[in-house]
């Protein structure tokens, strides 16, 4: 009793100790798993007259208490054997030596082969530096200012251009052309730049060239300084001050509105609309150098496109935008995202029968057109009712064709520059013959 009470009070005594040793431990090196080595339990057992060593494994997923009754006699054990060690005394035998020898020399050898190897797969996982190579530099670029997208702002602001009721003047519409062209790479250049960290989340823009590293971000913003600020000044300076101001607000609604925007509120789709509405007024502006109706109703068709265009894209990105952080109303609103979509393909047919009445297009447009507007109504109520991706899908493919197809009905049915010119003269004449019925 004296020797069971002479270890309690030494263990006791020794607990304070032991604690402050692992506090001195803990504050010069952190406390690993290494310290909990003691939870590991293995047990040795006397298993067909030789020494065995079970382990028992770690189960893959925790069980319910019911459960685990079933489970333990279940479980699977697993047995290693131990081989018995000889004396030290006892002589090694000459076949034994001979063995050993040739298990040296074969882990040797299997060592020399398995090392280069592995040098190679680290040498491959190393960090590397990309070198830009000139031949590549033209399609990085390309890609760093989204060159289709850019390609459809530029043909959107040709149409405006085209529908104007002035004459055509090549010079001008090449410069207007030109000038909208670098003002969209320069927006797109810089939209980039800010979503690198976004753009590295999805699938669909992880292959970006800053998100790849292909680019650096001097090289990129230069880039877009060097497309904006030509573009803002050959607006400016070589077609109106209107165009250019409107190319510059654009710029400007694109990456400090829109970009920002996306991981914000649900509204970036309607301010994307509008930064896609402008173009075509530029278009119209470059040509008359005035803000007209016709300019407006330009501006309203494109934002109305690009909401079944848009949102039916965005439909079978939700879990990209969700993983990129992006709020946009496939992912947050789903049933306001099919809603809209089909409320703006109906407001396409109105659009349509709104330009006679504006003298812009003759009355044969909203009949020729209106096949074409309720195909892709019929398209938007099915995304509306069945919200799958087939039913977006097929709305997305019927946008890329809609929009080139409705603007060349459209410009097909443009009432001609003399028609109006014979108009005003007509007017003119019977206001002066008024003029001179009335005077004594």
């Amino acid at each position: 009793g004296l020797f069971v009470w002479h270890l309690k009070n030494t263990g006791i005594r020794q607990i304070p100790c032991q604690f402050v040793h692992l506090c001195h431990v803990a504050n010069n090196r952190l406390i690993t798993f290494q310290y909990f080595n003691f939870l590991k339990r293995m047990y040795v057992t006397q298993y067909n007259k030789d020494l065995s060593q079970r382990a028992k494994p770690k189960s893959d997923s925790v069980a319910s208490p019911f459960r685990e009754l079933q489970q333990f006699d279940q479980e699977k054990k697993v047995i290693h054997k131990i081989r018995p060690i000889s004396p030290v005394h006892q002589p090694l035998s000459e076949t034994s030596s001979r063995n050993e020898l040739r298990e040296m020399k074969s882990a040797a050898e299997t060592e020399d082969s398995v090392t280069p190897v592995r040098a190679e797969s680290k040498d491959d996982r190393q960090w590397k530096e990309m070198k830009l190579r000139l031949d590549d530099l033209p399609g990085i670029l390309a890609r760093l200012s989204k060159i289709k997208l850019t390609a459809l702002v530029v043909s959107t602001a040709s149409a405006g251009f085209a529908m104007a009721p002035v004459p055509f003047d090549l010079t001008c519409f090449l410069l207007a052309s030109l000038g909208t062209g670098l003002a969209s790479c320069a927006a797109n250049s810089i939209n980039q730049f800010f979503e690198v960290p976004f753009d590295s989340n999805m699938n669909r823009t992880k292959n970006r060239p800053l998100v790849r590293g292909q680019i650096s971000p001097l090289l990129a913003v230069c880039f877009a300084a060097s497309c904006g600020v030509p573009g803002i000044a050959l607006l400016t300076l070589g077609v109106n001050p209107l165009t250019g101001a409107l190319g510059a607000f654009n710029i400007f609604l694109y990456t400090c509105c829109y970009t920002p925007m996306k991981r914000m509120s649900i509204a970036n789709t309607w301010v994307g609309a509008v930064v896609g509405a402008i173009p075509p007024i530029m278009g119209w502006t470059a040509a008359t150098g005035s803000l007209d109706a016709g300019a407006l109703l330009l501006g309203g068709i494109l934002y109305s496109w690009q909401f079944p265009h848009f949102n039916a894209l965005s439909w079978g990105l939700r879990e990209d935008y969700s993983r990129g952080g992006y709020c946009m109303m496939s992912v947050t609103h789903p049933g306001l995202c099919r809603r809209v979509a089909l409320r703006h393909c109906l407001a396409l047919i109105g659009l349509s029968a709104v330009a006679p009445v504006l003298d812009i297009t003759t009355w044969t447009f909203p009949i020729v057109s209106l096949p074409i507007n309720l195909y892709i109504s019929y398209l938007g109520f099915q995304f509306y009712r069945d919200a799958d991706r087939s039913s977006s899908r097929k709305l997305f493919f019927c946008s890329l064709w809609h929009l080139p197809m409705l603007l060349l009905v459209m410009f097909t049915c443009k009432k001609s520059f003399l028609e109006k010119e014979d108009k005003g003269d007509l007017l003119g004449g019977n206001h002066g013959r008024a003029m001179e019925i009335t005077l004594p």
